[in-house]
């Protein structure tokens, strides 16, 4: 099967052809000159330049197209076009003596300014500083030899206005190479800032929804430890870990990859945040970064969710003969401290406290309770009563084991509630 090229690639071919394009430019001004130029002297020279030049451009068309070729093939083409810039610049420094009528033409300076804009456009400014560092050391000798020639017959008005204009042309091209260099250099530093952000962007996005990802990378200081309210929901396989005892590798792989997909997809869908994968174990959090007026309501919403399309999970792997677990789901709200815990060597987002602890053995009790989801009595406070109204069995007083304390909790029945089945 063939590869795909890729958007970079693509962009890479796309210079390509454009490079090729701009060279056929520099060989029509070549060919101009030497279909109307007057310096018929130097007709095999001139006609020696196109041919080879032409072979060059024929060379980097065809490997443009065919989308191949060594590595070093863009110092080459950038070196050539250098040369080709020197070579003009002495035929026209030295085709006569020095008059009145400036030495360098408007073709002379087209190509090698035209070259140093072609460069440019590869976006890549060591290429420029190439291409330009050949060119000026080129032009600076010409000058100094066109000097050394001309100063045994002594040096006259016409040369030093020559000499002075060509100076000021060298130093141009020189102002004009550097502006390049920068721009490509500041592009450069662009595009590697904006791939690293994606980078980050998309590192972030496999443990948050797309919103909360904007709110990390807009402020940083969501990041510190602080304690705020959120609601924190733990998700487990029920006898997974027997399960992992003789199941393969590959099973467990697939179970886990369809079960944490189930999960995180309807926590991201409410605005919330994977905080953790523990093997079978899901820890979500809402609220975290930043605590919203709705956070009870979105997080009890995906809950009820996660009871039907987990529960629908399980019995379609039932119907194709495929190992099935059921979940129990935890869900607690109070205040958390969250943020970035530094460690000195593992620095992790996360919240612990006591609604932590509390949400986590609320999950547990689903396992003695038969329930597939048990909630604490303050989540069902802060939510609206089209969303509590669900088959819920309450109780009072439960004591949590390692808590203090009594707590009052409700619970769905496993198979028996109607809850929500969309999200939308």
């Amino acid at each position: 099967m063939p590869v795909q090229p890729s958007a970079a690639d693509e962009r890479q071919w796309t210079r390509d052809i454009r490079s090729a394009s701009l060279r056929g430019a520099v060989l029509l001004i070549l060919f101009a000159n030497l279909i109307l130029g007057n310096d018929h002297d130097n007709i095999v020279v001139h006609v020696t330049v196109v041919i080879g030049y032409l072979a060059v451009s024929l060379l980097s068309l065809g490997m443009a197209i065919a989308r191949r070729g060594p590595r070093w093939a863009d110092t080459f083409f950038v070196s050539v076009d250098a040369l080709l810039v020197i070579i003009v610049l002495y035929e026209h420094l030295f085709r006569i003596d020095v008059t009145q009528e400036h030495g360098l033409t408007t073709p002379s300076l087209a190509i090698a300014f035209l070259l140093l804009n072609h460069v440019g456009l590869r976006l890549m400014p060591s290429l420029v500083a190439l291409f330009g560092g050949i060119v000026l050391a080129g032009w600076v000798f010409l000058l100094l030899l066109m000097t050394v020639l001309h100063w045994s017959s002594g040096i006259d008005t016409h040369f030093v206005t020559s000499f002075s204009e060509d100076l000021g042309l060298a130093a141009a091209f020189t102002f004009a190479a550097v502006v390049v260099y920068l721009l490509t250099s500041d592009h450069r530093t662009i595009m590697r800032a904006a791939i690293e952000s994606e980078e980050r962007r998309m590192n972030l996005s496999r443990f948050f929804s797309p919103s909360v990802v904007s709110d990390l990378q807009a402020a940083s200081d969501t990041l510190d430890l602080e304690r705020r309210e959120a609601v924190v929901m733990f998700v487990d396989l029920r006898e997974f870990t027997r399960f992992t005892e003789t199941a393969p590798a590959l099973e467990l792989a697939e179970i886990l990859a369809e079960y944490r997909g189930i999960v995180a997809g309807a926590v991201f869908r409410t605005g919330g945040t994977v905080d953790k994968f523990i093997g079978d174990g899901i820890m979500a959090v809402f609220g975290q970064p930043k605590p919203l007026p709705d956070d009870a309501d979105r997080a009890l919403k995906c809950a009820l969710h996660l009871v039907r399309v987990l529960e629908d999970w399980t019995e379609w792997r039932r119907r194709e003969g495929k190992p099935a677990l059921d979940a129990g789901i935890g869900l607690h709200v109070g205040t958390i401290v969250g943020g970035v815990l530094e460690s000195g060597f593992h620095d992790e987002f996360t919240v612990f406290g006591d609604v932590v602890n509390v949400a986590q053995r609320l999950e547990a009790m689903t396992k003695t309770l038969d329930a597939s989801l048990v909630v604490s009595a303050a989540m069902l406070d802060r939510v609206p009563a089209s969303l509590s109204a669900a088959d819920w069995i309450t109780k009072d007083t439960v004591e949590l084991p390692g808590r203090r304390g009594t707590i009052g909790i409700a619970y769905i029945e496993r198979g028996v509630a109607q809850p929500i089945r969309n999200l939308a």
